[in-house]
């Protein structure tokens, strides 16, 4: 009786556990983002409004108006950008960051990053594929951009391709590589279901995962954007 109880008892603390942790991490990890964005126009933001019905502002702020300008400058930004004038002052400014040195450099490697993860498109990154890394036996998820043709083909004499091997939990850093076409293996996943499993640590797989898939090698041509 008393083993019963005990075992009853230990089951019921970690079905608790198994529902509470979830939910106090992801309420944790949500209101360290949300304080963080917060408090980039929260100061200035919260100033600005107070002294505009004279009132002193002091210690005071005004919780999540960061947050919310935030948005709206970025969403405002996104609507200029959209229509041919917002396109030209873009382009303009472009142009200006790319004639800086150094400073065309951090800004051409973010700009393609963020093409890659956030742009409709999907221009850069094609598809997620497998291959040995970092040593024979042992496989990796890496992001197929494109072919390596020209300098490194005549380099090396073979048909490469360029990964970009994503780092975990910030896939928005990682490595280039230039892999064998040949060692490249395709899998049946969508580039958010790899990213997901990269964020994750392979804690969040695909529901089909357990699945065979076709496991054929990357032909030459050239791959299909998605």
């Amino acid at each position: 009786m008393k083993g019963s109880l005990a075992k009853n008892l230990r089951a019921y603390f970690f079905t608790g556990l198994l529902v509470l942790v979830p939910l106090g991490l992801t309420y944790s990890i949500i209101k360290l983002l949300f304080l963080a964005i917060d408090d980039i126009l929260s100061d200035t933001v919260s100033k600005f409004i107070l002294e505009q019905f004279g009132v002193e502002l002091g210690q005071r702020q005004i919780p999540g108006i960061g947050f919310a300008t935030l948005l709206i400058i970025i969403f405002a930004t996104g609507v200029i950008a959209r229509n041919y004038f917002g396109k030209k002052i873009v382009d303009f400014g472009d142009q200006i960051v790319q004639r800086i040195p150094l400073i065309n450099r951090v800004y051409n490697a973010t700009k393609q990053i963020s093409q890659a993860f956030f742009s409709p498109k999907r221009d850069v990154i094609k598809r997620p594929v497998l291959f040995e890394y970092p040593r024979k036996g042992m496989y990796t998820i890496g992001f197929y951009t494109q072919d390596a043709r020209g300098v490194f083909y005549n380099a090396l004499n073979q048909e490469l391709a360029t990964i970009f091997l994503p780092t975990t939990p910030n896939p928005t850093t990682g490595f280039l590589l230039l892999v064998p076409k040949a060692d490249l293996i395709e899998i049946n996943l969508t580039i958010e279901e790899a990213l997901k499993l990269v964020i994750s640590g392979g804690i969040i797989v695909p529901a089909d995962s357990n699945e065979p898939v076709a496991t054929d090698k990357i032909s030459n041509s050239p791959p299909a954007n998605l």
